[in-house]
C-alpha cells in the first residue's frame, strides 16, 4: 500500500475550540506515502449539515423509516491535481497540503447531536489514485451560535399555575414563579386542602424534537431531579428551590429547521387517585459567550 496513512489537522480557534460564523479555519490535510507515489488529486471540503433520522413499527411486517437532511454550506477545494506537472508523483515520506476555508457569514445553528439526529460541520480529504480506491479522511469541527433568545416572552420572569379538585377535601393549587440567571430560582406556592402530605417535584428536562415533511418525533430526558418540602394536610407553604444549570449543558436551539433543542421546568405535586397537579414553564440555556455579552450589554446601560 503506498498511502500509509491520510489525516487533517486544523488550527484551534480559541481555548473552547469552538468557531462561529465568519470565522476562518486553518490547518493541513497531511498525506504519508511509504515510497513514490503518483497522486491524481488531493482534494478538502468544508460542509455543514443537519440529519434527522428514525424508524417507526406498525406491526411485525410494516416498518416505515422517517427521514429529513437539511443543508447549510458545502466548499471543496483541490490542494493537487495532474494538470500541474510537479504534482504527478509525490515522493515517499511526510507531506502537509495546507488549507484555509472562510465559514460563511450567515446563521449557522449550533453544532449538536441528539437521539434521533444531528448538527455537523466537517471536514473532508480525499486523495485519488489511477485505477485504485480513493483514501478518504474526515474530521469534525464545532460552531456554537448565539442564537437570537431576545423574545420578552422567553426571558421575562416566568410564572403558571394548576389546581386539582378533590373529591370531598376542597382544592390542591400550585403557583409557580421562575427567575433565569445562572441557575433556575423556583418559588412555588402550593396550597394543600386535602388530608395528605404532599411533597413538590422539580425537575429540569430538556425536549429534543425531529422534523420530517410527515411526522414529528418527540425525546424528553430529565436533567435534575430534585424534591422540595413537604406540605401538610390543610396546610399552605411557600418553597423556594434553587437548581442549579450544569455548566456543559447544550444551548437552547431553535434555528434548525429539522432539530430543535428546547428545556422546561416542570414542578409536579402528586394526588392521589386524581393524578398530578403540575406547571410546566420554558428555560432558555445559552452559552458562556452568549451570558458575557449580555452582561456587558446591561453594564454598558449604567456606564
Amino acid at each position: 500500500m503506498t498511502i500509509d496513512s491520510l489525516s487533517i489537522e486544523y488550527d484551534a480557534n480559541n481555548k473552547d475550540n469552538v468557531f462561529a460564523r465568519g470565522d476562518t479555519i486553518t490547518g493541513n490535510v497531511i498525506l504519508e506515502l511509504a515510497k513514490e507515489t503518483k497522486i491524481k488529486s488531493l482534494s478538502i471540503k468544508a460542509k455543514g449539515k443537519a440529519s434527522v433520522k428514525w424508524t417507526e413499527h406498525y406491526g411485525p411486517r410494516l416498518h416505515i423509516t422517517y427521514y429529513a437532511n437539511e443543508k447549510y454550506f458545502s466548499e471543496e477545494k483541490c490542494l493537487l491535481d495532474d494538470t500541474n506537472s510537479a504534482s504527478k508523483v509525490i515522493p515517499a515520506g511526510r507531506h502537509l497540503f495546507p488549507f484555509t476555508f472562510e465559514i460563511p457569514n450567515k446563521e449557522l445553528p449550533s453544532s449538536f447531536t441528539g437521539k434521533h439526529g444531528r448538527i455537523i460541520y466537517r471536514l473532508e480529504a480525499r486523495a485519488s489514485r489511477s485505477m485504485k480506491l480513493d483514501r478518504k479522511a474526515k474530521e469534525e469541527f464545532y460552531i456554537v451560535y448565539n442564537e437570537d433568545l431576545s423574545t420578552p416572552d422567553l426571558v421575562k420572569p416566568q410564572y403558571g399555575c394548576s389546581e386539582k379538585k378533590l373529591l370531598s377535601s376542597g382544592k390542591v393549587i400550585l403557583n409557580v414563579h421562575i427567575k433565569r440567571m445562572g441557575y433556575l430560582q423556583v418559588q412555588a406556592e402550593i396550597i394543600n386542602n386535602s388530608n395528605n402530605t404532599i411533597t413538590p417535584k422539580y425537575y429540569l428536562y430538556e425536549k429534543q424534537c425531529f422534523y420530517t415533511k410527515l411526522k414529528r418525533k418527540v425525546y424528553t430526558k430529565d436533567i435534575i431531579k430534585e424534591k422540595g418540602q413537604p406540605v401538610g394536610p390543610r396546610m399552605q407553604l411557600n418553597d423556594t428551590k434553587v437548581l442549579h444549570i450544569p455548566e456543559l449543558l447544550p444551548s437552547t436551539l431553535l434555528s434548525c429547521n429539522i432539530l430543535k433543542l428546547e428545556y422546561r421546568l416542570k414542578v409536579a405535586l402528586d394526588v392521589s387517585l386524581i393524578g398530578k397537579a403540575e406547571v410546566k414553564l420554558p428555560i432558555i440555556v445559552m452559552s458562556e459567550s452568549k451570558m458575557l455579552e449580555e452582561h456587558k450589554q446591561r453594564e454598558s446601560l449604567f456606564a
